[in-house]
C-alpha cells in the first residue's frame, strides 16, 4: 500500500502522541501505587495508635472499663477505624456501634458528624491485633478501616481527570498532527513536483521559500539551481544561434564560389581558391574559439592550481608580446610587487592576461600605453589591465562579456566571454571601466591564497 510523505508524517506524529499519552497513563499507575502504599502505611499507624491508647487505658484502670472503652472507640471512629474489643476468652466487650450508642446524645451527634459513621461504607474484613501489657496478653482488637471511600474517591477522581485530559489532549494533538504533517509535507511535495517539472523541461518552475530552516534553505538552493539551469539553457541556445550565424556566412561564401566555378560562371583561378581558403581559415578560427569557450566553461572541473610568483609570470608574458608593442610604437608598463604570489592555474591565467593585453593592443594607436598593475586588496589579488585606447561605448559595456557580441573593434565576440568564464572558474570576478576616447580598464579580482 502506497503511503505519501504527509501520511508518513501523520503516522509518526500520532505515534509520538500515543507514546506520550501512554507515558501519562503509566506515570499515573505508579503514582496510584505509591499513594496506596502511603495510605496503607498511614492506616497501620492509626491502628497502632489505637492499640497503644487501649493498652494504656487498661494499664491505667487495671481492667477493661466500658465507659473508658466507649471513649477510646469513639476516638478511633473519628480516625476512621471501626473496632471491637475482645477479652482473652474471645468475648466481645464493646464494639463501635455500642460505644456510639453509649455516648451522650450531644457527643454522639458530634462524633457521627465528624466520622460519618456507616458500617456498610467498608467492605473490608476485620483484622485482629493482640493487646499486651508487660508481655501478657490482655485482649484483642478487631479493626477495619471505614474510610477507604476517600481513597477510592481520589482514585476515581484521578481516573476521570486522566480520561478527560487524555481525550482533550488527544484531540488537540490529533488536530496539531494533521496541521503539522500538512505544513511539513507541503514544501517537500512542492519541491518534488517542481523537480518533476524541471526534469520535464520546464526550467522556469520555482518554489516558495517557506522560511530560514533546512527546508527553506533547500527550497532556496532549488530555486538557485533552477535559475542556473535556465540561464545555462539560455546561454546554450544563444551560443548555438550565434555559432550558426557566424558559421553561415563563410559557408555560404565557399558554397557560392564553388557553385559558380562548377557552373562556369566564376573562373577556377588562384584568386578564387585563395578566397575560399580565407573563408576556411575563418571557419577554423570560429570553431577554435568555440572550443576555447567550451573548455573555459568546463575549466572549473579541470583547473590545475598551484602557488606561483606573479611578477616573473607577468614579465614572461610581457616579453612574449614586447615585439608586437614595439612594432605598433606602443608602451607596455608592468607594476607588480616582487613578493606577490597567486594560487591559480598558470596556463588559464596566461590565457586571460594574453587575451586582455591583445585586446588592449588592438585598441591603442602609436604612442599609446598599456599598464598592468598587480596588487593585494582586501585579501584578494587584483590585476588591472588598462589602456589609453578608443574606449568602449557606454551602451556596449553591459554586453561585452556576452558570446558573439562584437563591438566597434570587430572580432568573433568570444575572447572576453572566455576570459569571464576562466576568471569565474577561479572563484574571482572581472569588471570593466571605460570612457570613449580615453581608454579602458579591466579589473580582475582573484581570492588571495591563505
Amino acid at each position: 500500500m502506497h503511503c505519501s510523505l504527509r501520511c508518513k508524517l501523520l503516522i509518526l506524529l500520532l505515534t509520538v502522541m500515543a507514546v506520550a499519552l501512554s507515558a501519562a497513563v503509566v506515570l499515573r499507575s505508579f503514582i496510584i501505587h505509591d499513594f496506596k502504599n502511603y495510605s496503607d502505611g498511614e492506616s497501620q499507624d492509626r491502628v497502632q495508635r489505637v492499640i497503644a491508647q487501649l493498652e494504656g487505658n487498661y494499664d491505667l484502670h487495671g481492667a477493661w472499663k466500658r465507659d473508658a472503652l466507649a471513649v477510646e472507640l469513639a476516638w478511633a471512629l473519628q480516625m476512621g477505624i471501626d473496632a471491637r474489643i475482645l477479652d482473652t476468652a474471645g468475648n466481645v466487650l464493646l464494639d463501635t456501634r455500642e460505644a456510639i450508642n453509649s455516648l451522650k446524645p450531644l457527643m454522639r451527634k458530634r462524633v457521627l458528624e465528624v466520622s460519618g459513621y456507616d458500617p456498610s461504607a467498608s467492605d473490608s474484613e476485620f483484622v485482629s491485633h493482640p493487646l499486651f501489657l508487660k508481655g501478657v496478653e490482655i485482649g484483642r482488637l478487631d479493626a477495619r478501616l471505614l474510610n477507604p471511600l476517600k481513597d477510592d474517591y481520589f482514585i476515581s477522581s484521578s481516573n476521570r481527570f486522566l480520561a478527560v485530559s487524555v481525550a482533550i489532549l488527544g484531540i488537540i494533538a490529533l488536530i496539531l498532527s494533521i496541521v503539522a504533517s500538512r505544513r511539513l509535507a507541503r514544501p517537500v511535495l512542492e519541491l518534488s513536483a517542481a523537480a518533476g517539472d524541471i526534469a520535464a523541461g520546464d526550467l522556469s518552475r520555482r518554489v516558495v521559500v517557506p522560511g530560514q530552516d533546512e527546508i527553506g534553505k533547500l527550497a532556496d538552493s532549488f530555486n538557485r539551481m533552477a535559475e542556473s539551469l535556465e540561464s545555462q539553457e539560455k546561454l546554450r541556445r544563444r551560443l548555438l544561434a550565434g555559432a550558426a550565424h557566424e558559421l553561415r556566412t563563410p559557408l555560404a561564401i565557399i558554397s557560392g564560389e564553388l557553385e559558380g566555378m562548377i557552373d562556369g560562371v566564376l573562373p577556377t583561378s588562384r584568386q578564387g581558391l585563395q578566397s575560399m581558403h580565407d573563408e576556411a581559415v575563418r571557419l577554423t578560427t570560429i570553431l577554435n574559439g568555440l572550443d576555447d569557450l567550451t573548455r573555459a566553461e568546463s575549466s572549473v572541473l579541470s583547473l590545475q592550481r598551484e602557488l606561483f610568483e606573479l611578477k616573473p609570470f607577468l614579465s614572461a608574458i610581457c616579453g612574449r608580446l614586447e615585439r608586437l608593442f614595439a612594432e605598433k610604437g606602443a608602451i607596455l608598463i608592468l607594476e607588480c610587487p616582487d613578493d606577490l604570489v597567486l594560487f591559480a592555474d598558470p596556463d588559464r591565467m596566461s590565457q586571460i592576461v594574453i587575451n586582455l593585453m591583445t585586446n588592449a593592443l588592438r585598441a591603442i594607436t602609436a604612442g599609446g600605453r598599456v599598464t598592468i598593475d598587480a596588487s593585494v586588496r582586501n585579501d584578494a589579488v587584483c590585476l588591472e589591465i588598462a589602456d589609453t585606447g578608443a574606449g568602449i561605448a557606454e551602451e556596449d559595456i553591459a554586453h561585452i562579456f556576452e558570446r558573439f557580441f562584437k563591438g566597434a573593434g570587430g572580432g568573433l565576440g568570444l575572447g572576453l566571454a572566455i576570459v569571464k568564464e576562466l576568471v569565474t572558474a577561479h572563484g574571482g570576478n572581472i569588471s570593466v571601466k571605460s570612457r570613449p576616447g580615453e581608454g579602458t580598464s579591466f579589473l580582475i579580482v582573484i581570492p588571495h591564497p591563505v
